[in-house]
């Protein structure tokens, strides 16, 4: 082949750095802590969630700052931001779309739901029926959505944070188990400290995001994202935190208190976690630390526990933390 007929060469933008990682990360922290007080952890467990390409269920009570934080999080990302609010009249069309008839042309045209979106806040999902929850079943897992035999890609991007309160059972339906195997968190959200509190109060924090006081600076764009995705995607799990891994979550499979354990999906789930915590850590390799953190919250809505330890009145949480204890960590 002559110079001439050489192919041109594309540039490419370099490979996003360990350094670099956490930098994203701790801009992305800075920025989110302006508006959101007393719950940095809640922070830290979104963004392992964001960059391992997982959903999450936020559960707690009214007025602690789960729509706002997920609406700080599209702000400080630039990602298109979608919200749903479930209730018990909500049809899957309402979230999905319909194929409207155009006069005009004669045709079927789409008009797009709120999920054809980057970040989707699914608000009170227990508040609609199983039917409409179950709407976002394809797109959670795959990331597309089929409408009247057509099927629309979302974007290998598109993440989901739902929001439900655990108090007020009136007019809620249960999630089912499918669904909440697409998530790859539920996340416990309870009231922040008493100094954080007397801070909230102080600086008189209640007005709403970007109203020109207390604006939000984006730091990062979509191709950020995706570099931090493959920065992930490339952190090293050690044959012994594979294995540790799967005998926890067949461990779950066995205990005597647990009706139905955790699936391959979730061993999958974990292990992409465990890669993004460490990479937010500054680490190119996993620890058995960062395996015991996530464990709980990554399992704790995927197991059914029997009718004995609801009798004894055990929480997946209290049978979890009992399993995670007899198993040998690798050194």
């Amino acid at each position: 082949m002559s110079q001439d007929e050489m192919p041109p060469v594309v540039a490419t933008a370099p490979a996003m750095t360990l350094e670099g990682f956490q930098t994203l990360a701790d801009a992305l922290r800075h920025e989110i802590r302006r508006v959101i007080q007393g719950q940095d952890a809640l922070i830290d467990m979104l963004l392992v969630s964001l960059f391992a390409r997982g959903h999450c269920l936020l559960e707690g009570p009214p007025g602690t700052a789960k729509t706002l934080l997920a609406q700080c999080l599209s702000q400080v990302s630039t990602l298109a931001f979608g919200r749903v609010q479930f209730t018990p009249d909500l049809m899957p069309g309402d979230v999905l779309g319909v194929n409207l008839f155009n006069f005009q042309t004669g045709e079927f045209r789409l008009t797009r739901g709120p999920i054809f979106t980057d970040i989707l806040l699914a608000d009170e999902i227990n508040r609609a029926p199983p039917k409409t929850q179950s709407a976002l079943l394809q797109a959670m897992n795959e990331r597309e959505v089929t409408i009247d035999g057509t099927t629309w890609p979302l974007g290998a991007e598109f993440f989901v944070i739902a929001t439900q309160n655990p108090i007020e059972q009136h007019g809620t339906y249960p999630l089912p188990e499918a669904q909440l195997d697409r998530f790859l968190f539920k996340l416990l959200v309870d009231f922040p400290d008493r100094e954080a509190e007397i801070g909230i109060l102080s600086r008189g924090t209640r007005a709403p995001v970007g109203d020109g006081r207390a604006p939000l600076v984006a730091v990062m764009d979509r191709g950020l994202l995706q570099q931090g995705h493959a920065l992930v995607d490339a952190i090293r799990l050690d044959d012994s935190i594979v294995r540790y891994i799967v005998d926890l979550v067949r461990a779950t499979r066995t205990d005597a208190e647990v009706l139905h354990g955790a699936s391959t999906r979730a061993a999958a789930a974990l292990a992409g976690a465990v890669r993004a915590r460490a990479a937010l850590d500054g680490r190119a390799y996993a620890l058995p630390d960062d395996v015991q953190t996530l464990f709980l919250p990554a399992m704790r809505h995927r197991v059914i526990l029997g009718p004995t330890a609801e009798i004894e009145g055990r929480s997946p949480d209290d049978v979890l933390t009992a399993i995670l204890n007899r198993q040998d960590a690798p050194r």
